[in-house]
């Protein structure tokens, strides 16, 4: 590292990658988090591992020191892996003496292949010396990274067919034969290495990551080191405390059906309502376990070297994660395209998995999930894809039998359109262009973030004290409350206009924004209609009304 710094200081300038920091005795986090974005960027763009903070030197090279401490050093680690996605740290830390002076080094990984890295949300580049907002084009560069190199494709020179199981290549073989049924007799003629070939799980033969995962034997996962070839089980009380779990490992076209097995799919009973809905169904319809389960095996990010997780919680939800951002626009624009994606993070694993029946191409999984939840009057699938994670939530349960009856029985609405207004009503945001569509067929009502149904949604619903609970009354209503409130008790204090007016403000608000609507009311009567006057004080205020009303 002593090198490495000297090198550094026979540069002319700061380059894309290299910061010089004064940082006598302290610097800003949140500063520091948006070089180590820019310099984490590019790096990446210029294909080299590592970029550089040097605290204690000045922009012209000169050596001032610093005495930032290791406590000091643990909290910008800390904040860098808490403000980061996808979360990084540094790569080292290192103290230098220099001339007499203390320097240290910050190495900045290069963001990962395919992910660029954002600092609290935003991502942040270099232009020459200069800090400032990733460019689009290098945004989209990093992206489209993953299209070029596929991990699940790669060989492993040490691995054999003998690490895969008999029993898993066996029942993959008949599920390539459900694929092909018009062939089935050459099919069970092949030997395996001919099977594996044929059905691109291997590459002339030789073992590939894509086979370990979905063929290999429990003791084979070691060929993939550090990725993780495990999904786990957990089972949670209605206080989300842990009850049960279970972890399963290769071959995971046979952990599919294990995991299934675990879930207590219980019935769940409707209430009777003449022959429109059968006895009882199944709360978790076995194809969504399956679909959002192989979803998960397909489109995780393995290098981030984390595990799928399958969480029941006893209320009767299921929540699947998995590691890797959505690579579509939106679960929205899925459905909308009704087609398959024109790229996949792992497009040989996907591939494989498609000629083992695991999966389709057709782009229709998604949509069939969302479809199945609408026909058993279930609430829509959440998905979360935040934080390089997409996190997919089922509900077995009817949460609300009228209202989800009534708004699927509305003919002119889209599954797209039903799908919107299930997150309306879960207080969930929308894009503005959506926001245009439910508001040009009249679905929906109110301000940006706060909407809600419309009336024509509320009275096919029978939902229309949902609707005033949500909408609220119009603002002279509640005035004229508040002055018959004074007129009647001879003042009011905050006190007393609290609990008169929160209460019935639009449940769409949260406490801030209800105390925020009660204090506009008030600067409203008093200062631009002077019809009320503070007789108290502004830490205690008891309104009157005023003089001359």
């Amino acid at each position: 590292m002593i090198e490495t710094l000297d090198n550094l200081l026979t540069l002319s300038t700061e380059t894309e990658v290299v910061e010089f920091k004064e940082a006598k005795f302290r610097y800003d986090k949140d500063k520091l988090g948006q070089y180590f974005s820019a310099l984490s960027n590019e790096a990446n763009l210029k294909g080299i591992e590592t970029g550089y903070v040097v605290f204690g030197v000045k922009n012209d090279k000169s050596i001032v020191g610093t005495e930032i401490n290791d406590e000091h050093l643990n909290e910008y680690k800390n904040e860098m892996a808490q403000h980061t996605s996808p979360r990084l740290s540094f790569g080292s830390t290192t103290r230098i003496e220099k001339d007499g002076k203390q320097v240290i080094i910050l190495k900045i990984p290069a963001a990962p292949r395919g992910q660029p890295v954002s600092w609290k949300g935003h991502c942040y580049g270099r232009d020459g010396e200069s800090l400032g907002a990733l460019h689009d084009n290098e945004r989209d560069s990093i992206k489209a990274q993953n299209v070029t190199f596929d991990w699940s494709a790669q060989v492993l020179p040490e691995a054999s067919i003998d690490d895969l199981s008999k029993e898993a290549i066996g029942f993959g073989r008949q599920q390539y034969i459900e694929k092909n049924r018009k062939i089935e007799a050459e099919i069970l003629k092949w030997d395996d290495i001919t099977f594996l070939n044929k059905a691109k799980i291997t590459i002339q033969g030789r073992i590939t990551r894509t086979a370990i995962l979905l063929l290999g034997k429990p003791e084979s996962d070691h060929f993939i080191n550090p990725a993780q070839a495990k999904i786990s089980w957990i089972l949670k009380d209605k206080d989300n405390l842990e009850k049960d779990y279970e972890h399963f490992g290769c071959p995971f076209i046979l952990a599919v059906d294990a995991v299934r097995m675990k879930i207590r799919n219980l019935k769940y009973r409707y209430i009777q309502d003449g022959s429109l809905f059968p006895d009882e169904v199944d709360q978790f319809d076995p194809y969504i376990i399956r679909e959002a389960l192989n979803n998960c095996i397909a489109h995780q990010d393995y290098e981030y070297n984390g595990k799928i997780n399958v969480v029941e919680r006893e209320d009767g939800i299921l929540l699947f994660s998995n590691m890797g951002h959505f690579i579509p626009e939106s679960v929205e624009q899925v459905i909308r395209a009704d087609a398959p994606e024109s790229r996949y993070r792992n497009p040989f694993l996907a591939n494989a998995m498609v000629n083992l029946n695991m999966i389709d191409t057709t782009g229709s999984g998604i949509k069939r999930i969302f479809t199945i939840q609408k026909n058993k009057y279930f609430p829509l699938p959440d998905y979360d894809i935040t934080n390089n994670n997409v996190r997919v939530t089922i509900t077995g349960k009817v949460l609300d039998i009228n209202y989800a009856r009534k708004l699927v029985s509305m003919p002119a609405l889209t599954l797209n359109e039903i799908m919107l207004m299930d997150k309306v009503v879960k207080y969930q945001p929308i894009d503005d262009k959506d926001v245009t569509l439910l508001k040009s067929k009249g679905l929906i009502e109110g301000r940006k973030p706060n909407f809600h149904i419309s009336m024509s949604v509320a009275k096919v619903t029978n939902e229309k004290d949902i609707y005033i609970k949500n909408r609220g009354f119009k603002d002279d209503h509640y005035k004229k409350m508040i002055l018959e409130y004074i007129d009647k008790y001879g003042s009011a204090t905050k006190r007393d206009i609290d609990h008169l007016i929160l209460d019935i403000l639009p449940d769409i608000l949260d406490d801030n924004k209800k105390a925020n609507k009660v204090r506009n009311l008030i600067y409203s009567l008093s200062k631009k209609e002077h019809l009320i006057d503070n007789q108290g004080t502004v830490r205690f205020p008891k309104w009157t009304r005023a003089l001359t009303k």
